[in-house]
């Protein structure tokens, strides 16, 4: 799937401290209409506000939500892309993926199930996959990135394959990018045995 960027050298997943391969630098242009108070399409949005690196990230998860934001900015379209995921795996293999908006609702994909697939493709057939760590970012109308949470359908899908995996969320009251255990995110969760 070309909206999913896998990396190792062998699998397209980036290793630890790299940017996943085929990812444009920061500062190439995505395709489509570029949000509301950016370049015109063909240029790189300008103004898009970064998330500031909470105190409580590692450097480590600091990369995935700096990976997270570079997709974004390079392949956001309104109503087509509009949230880039990127994620960690056990063996420190980073892999991302983009929300890819269908015609008719039900044909959507979030960013999360892109990543994780991505992410179980590379990954050795014989281990059960095992993803460490999750960022999710929209840009907001306000013309700066959000740190979000994932949707119901993808915090069951995250916690049914790492249920102690980090996701990354921005709380509500205090506006603040915490990490919480996939499995706290879906209180009283049925668990399926595989």
């Amino acid at each position: 799937m070309s909206a999913a960027r896998s990396g190792t050298a062998r699998s397209g997943t980036a290793p630890s401290g790299t940017a996943p391969s085929g990812t444009a630098p920061s500062g190439t242009a995505p395709s489509g209409t570029a949000p509301s108070g950016t370049a015109p399409s063909g240029t790189a949005p300008s103004g898009i506000a970064r998330v500031a690196v909470p105190a409580s990230m590692s450097d480590d998860d600091a990369q995935l939500l700096t990976l997270a934001q570079e997709l974004l900015t390079r392949v956001w379209r309104d109503g087509r892309h509009e949230v880039a995921s990127a994620v960690r795996t056990a063996d420190g293999a980073v892999h991302t993926g983009v929300h890819l908006e269908g015609s008719c609702r039900r044909s959507s994909i979030c960013a999360e199930g892109v990543a994780l697939g991505a992410a179980r493709g590379a990954y050795p057939g014989e281990r059960p996959l095992e993803v460490t760590s999750v960022v999710s970012v929209q840009i907001k109308p306000a013309g700066r990135f959000r740190v979000i949470a994932p949707c119901g359908v993808c915090r069951e899908l995250i916690s049914d394959y790492s249920p102690d995996a980090t996701v990354w969320i921005t709380t509500v009251g205090e506006n603040e990018v915490v990490p919480v255990r996939a499995l706290d995110l879906l209180p009283d969760k049925s668990r399926r045995a595989w």
